[in-house]
């Protein structure tokens, strides 16, 4: 399915000004994607490119909402690189089910939603109302590699 606008998926992304990422490795003894009948289920990915983190620490100390913001949006390319590496092509994905979003924050941090949104926003950039989805975006006072957020996501595959 091409998007509205008649792109293909990684296309839309070049467009928006974001290149897919290789699919990162696994950083425990588990699998990045695990594939049922139709639905996919991506591990959780954190904001890391090239090997590293690009975004560390708490929002609300070392972060602020916008570039926990921006932080989010790495973690959806590495879902969509994820995604394409088990199956294929980003083309294969009918619709988004469910993120699950964490924010490395501040107790008492109450914006979640407003981080997480870095990586709904992507997902319904690129993929328009297939990218819309169920959500929770939880704090929390850590995340693997003092990483500013981690998602995880659901996705639907064509049949």
């Amino acid at each position: 399915m091409r998007c509205s606008d008649g792109m293909n998926r990684e296309a839309k992304l070049a467009e928006l000004g974001f290149k897919l990422p290789p699919a990162p490795v696994a950083g425990g003894n588990y699998l990045p994607t695990v594939r049922t009948g139709n639905l996919l289920y991506c591990a959780g990915t954190v904001c890391v490119a090239d090997g590293k983190a690009t975004h560390t620490g708490q929002v609300g100390r070392e972060q602020t909402v916008r570039t926990g913001y921006e932080s989010a949006q790495v973690c959806a390319l590495n879902t969509l690189a994820n995604i394409k590496a088990a199956v294929g092509s980003l083309e294969q994905v009918e619709k988004f089910v469910y993120v699950g979003g964490f924010v490395n924050a501040i107790s008492g941090f109450a914006e979640s939603p407003a981080v997480i949104n870095g990586a709904s926003d992507l997902f319904v950039a690129v993929f328009g109302d297939a990218g819309k989805h169920a959500r929770a975006a939880v704090s929390v006072s850590g995340l693997p590699r003092n990483c500013t957020t981690e998602i995880q996501v659901v996705v639907e595959l064509k049949s």
